[in-house]
């Protein structure tokens, strides 16, 4: 059954959706729209409309793609073009942009993924979207992204965006560090003046998770005017300090005897389960206060501390799995300044289980297996393209808390790639709305550390200040990219950034619904940090209502 908050939150929706939906004032028929997109094919962007070096482009492909036969997605052209880099060496920037017959005066940019090199879905989702909420091109947004300057091969095992061998060019590394974002925003914006003539976007957002995430916090820090919303989900936003904790991960794996396995990574979270999931008043399988929680992997310990099989854990692996949910911090000062990593919540909620996207099923080891997990691969990958720019340098043997001869480049890629910086102060200015959003149950970007950013955003531009353009939610129970987790949440944050930033309306007592087909719907608080929901004790404990937001110890 919906409660109160649920209903009130869907009226909201629906209002939006229906809003957002209808033609917009100069709508034009099907037939015009397809005469405008063939109008575009071969059309040159010049250099001087993009705010970043690049020699110009071109749109290489328009095509009208017909209303979905659900009448969902309206007819829309979509736009292919290529950016051309300023080093002939460099690969071009590869993006595409989806331009609606029916615009909403809307425009909308997506981030990517992992090493990106593919262009994300411009007709798909946002991260954390309800189940059967209508797309950004549903709505009528003119959606756009790009590759971030590079081409991954489709057949990259055990997926393209674990391809790091762009990192050879110092141009593609750029792009891919946030160069690409301004680019791609500058000639999106272009081909979509020359679809709609003397027509801008009156609101323009950017959505992303992950390396997405980052993105989504780069164009906030850079280029603070370009957007007028942000949505950052599971930001990798100090992406090279993340990678030197994947290698400190990588390397305590990688030891005789520390690797458990996934009978023993699936025992150690029923453990942590079994411990924890009750402290917010109600067990239904998620931690709801992730910092309350503290499981100690030595209750698990085998007879004498030596494997004894997959019904415990050895002294070996109970420490390597306290190292991997331990801060990590290294003795030299990198040129963004970040001396460390927080760590995991493996003993507080997050599964190392995870397919791909945990520890994997074997050992890190020299060849690096498939199956080590993505973290270990993405360390792989930095280390030989971007760190030693060697594409068979044995990437276990560098020690990212003691990285020699190669601390110098480490220190110049963390420069380049932290988005570190919480002044945003001018993006506030700006009229612009944050919404930054992070499961507690993340195993690939820790919380933890998106945590630490926004309590330097608050420090740098104060409670108060930042309350009015910001706001962060830590989601209980969702992992990295909401798939296969203990609660996948799902929640319009499309309308919500639409209503702060167009009506003034900042988010009021929003919900999430577990959009996993077998809970049911349930729903619960979406809480601003550093909240959490509880369960009040009685009412239904599928319903949101039940629930509290609270802060401080779990009793």
């Amino acid at each position: 059954m919906a409660g109160r908050r649920t209903a009130a939150v869907g009226l909201v929706a629906v209002g939006v959706v229906a809003a957002t939906m209808a033609p917009a004032p100069h709508g034009s028929a099907a037939a015009d729209g397809g005469r405008a997109c063939a109008r575009l094919r071969g059309l040159e962007i010049p250099r001087e409309v993009i705010g970043l070096p690049t020699r110009g482009g071109a749109v290489t492909s328009a095509q009208q793609v017909a209303p979905a036969a659900s009448g969902a997605t309206g007819g829309y052209c979509r736009v292919e073009a290529r950016l051309r880099p300023m080093d002939a060496a460099a690969p071009s920037i590869r993006l595409r942009v989806a331009l609606p017959d029916r615009w909403n005066r809307k425009a909308m940019m997506f981030g990517g993924g992992g090493y990106d090199g593919t262009i994300p879905d411009v007709t798909g989702q946002v991260p954390f979207a309800l189940a059967d909420m209508p797309t950004p091109l549903e709505r009528g947004y003119a959606v756009f992204a790009s590759d971030s300057g590079h081409q991954a091969p489709p057949d990259h095992r055990p997926t393209p965006s674990l391809d790091g061998s762009f990192g050879t060019n110092d141009e593609a590394l750029r792009n891919f560090a946030g160069d690409a974002l301004k680019k791609t925003r500058d000639a999106a914006l272009f081909v979509l003046g020359e679809q709609y003539p003397g027509q801008r976007p009156r609101h323009s957002f950017f959505a992303g998770g992950s390396s997405g995430g980052r993105e989504a916090l780069a164009v906030a820090q850079r280029w603070p005017r370009d957007f007028d919303g942000v949505l950052a989900a599971y930001p990798a936003w100090n992406a090279a300090s993340l990678n030197l904790f994947f290698g400190h991960a990588a390397r305590v794996l990688s030891r005789p005897g520390a690797f458990p396995g996934p009978a023993k990574q699936r025992l150690l979270h029923r453990a942590v389960l079994d411990a924890c999931d009750g402290d917010d008043g109600l067990r239904d399988g998620v931690v709801s206060h992730e910092a309350g929680c503290r499981f100690d992997p030595r209750t698990l310990r085998c007879p004498g501390g030596a494997d004894r099989g997959d019904h415990c854990l050895s002294d070996r692996q109970s420490s390597a799995v306290r190292a991997l949910s331990s801060p990590l911090r290294w003795k030299y000062r990198p040129a963004s300044g970040e001396r460390g990593y927080p760590g995991f919540p493996f003993l507080s909620g997050a599964d190392m289980a995870t397919p791909l996207l945990g520890m994997g099923t074997e050992a890190p080891a020299h060849p690096m297996p498939l199956d080590s997990g993505y973290g270990a691969q993405f360390w792989e990958q930095w280390v030989r393209y971007f760190v030693t720019r060697d594409a068979d340098y044995p990437a276990l043997t560098l020690d990212p808390l003691r990285p020699g001869r190669w601390q110098r480049r480490v220190s110049r890629l963390s420069a380049l790639q932290d988005v570190n910086d919480p002044d945003l102060r001018p993006f506030a200015r700006a009229g612009g709305k944050l919404l930054l959003l992070h499961g507690t149950a993340d195993e690939l970007v820790s919380h933890r550390s998106t945590v630490q950013y926004f309590q330097r955003v608050r420090k740098v531009v104060g409670e108060r200040a930042t309350d009015r353009f910001a706001r962060f939610y830590l989601v209980p129970g969702a992992n990295h990219a909401n798939v296969e987790t203990a609660f996948a949440a799902g929640w319009d944050a499309v309308a919500a950034l639409e209503e702060w930033t167009e009506r003034g309306r900042a988010p009021r007592g929003p919900v999430v619904t577990d959009t996993d087909p077998g809970a049911g719907g349930r729903t619960r608080p979406l809480c601003a940090y550093p909240g959490w929901p509880r369960y009040d004790g009685s009412g239904d404990p599928d319903d949101a209502d039940a629930f509290s937001c609270r802060t401080g110890a779990s009793g």
